[in-house]
């Protein structure tokens, strides 16, 4: 179960609004840790299937390797431009690896949900692919903390 946020409660996401806002977004950062403690950050599609986020990840990139040796990981999803639009989640624990790494497509029933929505998200009416260069990972949060700023102009809170 993931945490409960203690900071910033006036400007926190309500679960429907995480599960809409996760939903509808299409790109992450991916913070992992390097086996000589060095943090690294990088640009990832992803689906939220309303309990995990799932990550499409080359498995020959740095992330793979980082999290091979240390499988701790934070994403945030975020967006706006102006500081009153501004909105996102930080959600963190341990990737789990699913499925065959490279994937090829051999039939995983864990899969298939996941693999739905990211097709349908990123590919439109098009079938999974399957690359054999990418594999999936699976984030299922033990911290989440959310913010929206917009929620500071709502009527009744000048």
């Amino acid at each position: 179960m993931a945490a409960t946020q203690r900071r910033g409660r006036r400007i926190m996401m309500t679960p429907a609004e995480l599960d809409a806002f996760l939903t509808e977004r299409r790109t992450c950062r991916v913070a992992t840790v390097g086996r000589d403690g060095r943090p690294h950050a990088g640009a990832l599609w992803f689906v939220w299937d309303g309990r995990s986020l799932w990550l499409y990840s080359l498995v020959r990139s740095r992330r793979w390797a980082d999290l091979r040796g240390d499988a701790r990981i934070a994403v945030v999803v975020d967006d706006g431009r102006e500081y009153g639009e501004l909105r996102g989640v930080e959600l963190s624990g341990t990737a789990e690896r699913v499925g065959e790494a490279p994937r090829k497509g051999e039939p995983c029933a864990e899969l298939d949900a996941p693999e739905a929505l990211f097709a349908a998200k990123y590919f439109g009416p098009a079938a999974m692919p399957h690359d054999g260069r990418h594999a999936w990972l699976r984030l299922t949060p033990e911290t989440t903390v959310s913010w929206d700023f917009r929620k500071l102009a709502a009527p009744g809170r000048g």
